[in-house]
């Protein structure tokens, strides 16, 4: 089944870009800030899905750039998900947990009220609002805490510090399911080829690794597995500010997920694991 993916060397296209039948456009080839470009794409391959790995992620910068934000976020996926209807191949759009408050500590569902604390949070919730109103065959797929062997995320930062430091300090009132950016490309496959078959399964999910945990353990995690001798001390939210809120509950409920698709929360220390011996092979 050939696979048009849009983004390249974000973390999640950066495994989709590995598997067999994905043509990947960057952004020299289909840029985001010009949705029609995305939209002539997908006329022109004609593939039988179309997974959108590509976003605006510059969490803090998008308090300044919330416009440019949505632009990418908002308007770009609603217009390739109104091309995917119009041509009836699925289309399976990524998204994040920022849609969620992060308020309580139960577990988000799919259907549950989206209020996003941020303004990367409001653009990621324009472009699903897009999706859904388009209908077509479809998923919203939502997950938190992605990492990998590539890009930037938690797992690369911390060694990357651990390397120069004695200490750390890592907050530890954040909650939520650190999540290999390589069961994201997968997820995203099964669920395109699963649409193309079963449009009724069309929606809004859920996947992220299991146990849930804090930034603070997550840290521990890294360094016990990599043997590094470091101090990490856990702090709150309120002692590391940030432009942008982040949620205190990116926990989600992914039980949906499983029983549409067959896909279970994928262990994260597994996948931990593997990037963890990827890096070392660099």
């Amino acid at each position: 089944m050939t696979v048009l993916v849009f983004g390249q060397n974000g973390q999640v296209a950066t495994e989709l870009r590995q598997l067999e039948g994905v043509i990947s456009l960057g952004r020299n080839q289909a840029n985001l800030e010009d949705p029609q470009s995305c939209a002539f794409e997908i006329r022109t391959h004609a593939p039988k899905a179309v997974i959108n790995a590509a976003a605006y992620t510059a969490v803090d910068r998008a308090e300044k750039e919330e416009a440019l934000a949505t632009r990418i976020n908002g308007d770009a996926p609603a217009l390739m998900a109104k091309v995917c209807a119009e041509l009836d191949i699925p289309f399976v759009h990524v998204s994040t947990d920022y849609i969620f408050d992060g308020t309580g500590e139960r577990p988000r569902r799919p259907d549950d009220h989206p209020a996003p604390p941020n303004s990367y949070g409001r653009s990621k919730l324009a472009g699903e609002d897009g999706v859904r109103a388009v209908g077509g065959r479809y998923a919203i797929l939502r997950t938190s805490w992605v990492f990998s062997a590539h890009g930037t995320n938690f797992v690369r930062t911390m060694l990357r510090l651990s390397a120069t430091r004695d200490e750390l300090n890592v907050v530890d009132d954040q909650i939520g399911g650190p999540t290999s950016a390589r069961d994201i490309a997968q997820a995203c496959v099964t669920i395109a080829k699963q649409l193309r078959q079963d449009p009724s399964k069309s929606g809004t999910y859920h996947l992220t690794g299991t146990p849930d945990v804090s930034w603070y353990s997550f840290a521990q995690e890294i360094f016990r597995r990599t043997g590094r001798s470091i101090a990490v001390n856990p702090i709150s939210t309120h002692d590391y500010p940030t432009p942008a809120l982040r949620p205190l509950n990116s926990r989600l409920d992914c039980r949906q997920t499983e029983e549409k698709f067959g896909i279970s929360r994928p262990d994260w220390k597994r996948a931990l694991d593997d990037v963890l011996n990827e890096l070392e092979m660099e």
